[in-house]
């Protein structure tokens, strides 16, 4: 009759189990061997032997229910609101800040991603590729328009061989798009152009700011780079054969052409790729929420709307902690913004070092 414990033992078996076990103890044996023999506990054989009339295994009838278990009117409303028109294209981690700025929380990020995967619903929201390991830093940004990324990035046309280029200035800061162009070739004038623009609407004309870009042409040329240092902006270039040390300007273009509606079979003309571009920047700056930024828009980390939604998030999540203590294991989810942004990655230490330098 020896097995591991906690299988299930018909009731003819667990009686003839208590009489052998009796017999045994009333023959001079010790309980627990006689137990470990049968394959039970001596807590077992105390409860069988407590109700002897009812030695069927009741735990095949019994239901439980974890405490922190959500409700089936709780997961219908989940289901109901992630495949939504509003939030069917997002991600958990999008969902739930977009709903905590509305004073709701449904649940966490886990939560709904466990009820995708078992609702077969988790696949890709979102035409994204993993991310790349960075290299070393070189400039470090602690508010807005102190440091701008721009680059080219070209546009297919819809008849082979025809391109349009994208001129795009981004802050490092706040990943605000603050300047941008759409022209049919590459050419420092234009480049000239687009960085005076994007000054002036951001009213820093003359004062100190880094503008990095990669080593393409019209970013070195002698033309570009006079007209920057009479505007008062210092030119900084990524280093030579490093294809990755302009990120900030890569994951914005990554981010436009991986978006549901960019047009994979070309733009008909460049009238028609300027209007695109258009919506694309009104909806990267106002409407995506940025994973980099804690999921605020750019626009609103650009221009200081970030502390209130942050504080107002702290208290959904406060209040949901509040609700259900139950459910959560470990304080609410940290919403503190990062103080500074880097080129590439960079630890605290050498953070210091280079503020030490500056000074």
């Amino acid at each position: 009759m020896g097995g591991p414990r906690g299988r299930l033992i018909s009731a003819s078996d667990r009686i003839k189990a208590l009489e052998l076990i009796n017999e045994a103890v009333q023959a001079g044996a010790r309980l627990s061997p006689c137990c470990n023999e049968v394959g039970i506990s001596n807590r077992t054989y105390e409860r069988w032997s407590l109700t002897p009339d009812s030695t069927e295994d009741k735990r095949p009838l019994v239901h439980r229910n974890p405490k922190n278990k959500l409700s089936d009117e709780e997961r219908a409303e989940i289901l109901q609101v992630i495949n939504s028109h509003e939030y069917a294209d997002l991600v958990p981690a999008q969902i739930v800040p977009k709903l905590a700025d509305q004073g709701i929380y449904i649940a966490s990020e886990s939560t709904i991603h466990r009820i995708l995967r078992e609702e077969k619903l988790n696949t890709h929201r979102f035409k994204t590729k993993a991310p790349v390991k960075r290299v070393p830093p070189t400039h470090i940004a602690t508010a807005k328009n102190q440091v701008w990324t721009w680059d080219i990035t070209w546009l297919d046309g819809s008849v082979k061989g025809q391109y349009f280029k994208l001129y795009l200035i981004l802050d490092m800061f706040s990943r605000m798009v603050v300047g941008y162009e759409v022209w049919e070739t590459e050419n420092a004038e234009y480049a000239k152009i687009l960085v005076k623009r994007a000054l002036l609407s951001q009213k820093i004309l003359g004062k100190p700011l880094i503008l990095h870009s990669d080593n393409g042409s019209p970013m070195k040329a002698a033309t570009f780079l006079a007209t920057l240092e009479k505007l008062g902006v210092q030119s900084s270039f990524s280093r030579p054969r490093v294809s990755n040390d302009n990120p900030y300007s890569e994951s914005l273009f990554k981010t436009m052409k991986y978006v549901p509606t960019f047009p994979n079979g070309g733009f008909a003309s460049i009238t028609d790729a300027r209007e695109w571009v258009n919506r694309f920047v009104y909806w990267y700056n106002h409407v995506h929420m940025h994973s980099g930024i804690k999921y605020l828009t750019p626009y609103q980390r650009h221009y200081s709307l970030d502390k209130n939604i942050i504080e107002n998030r702290k208290k959904v999540y406060k209040i949901a902690k509040e609700n259900h203590p139950e459910r959560w294991s470990r304080n609410i989810r940290n919403w503190d913004l990062p103080n500074y942004v880097a080129l590439n990655p960079i630890k605290e230490e050498e953070l210091v070092l280079i503020e030490k330098v500056s000074s």
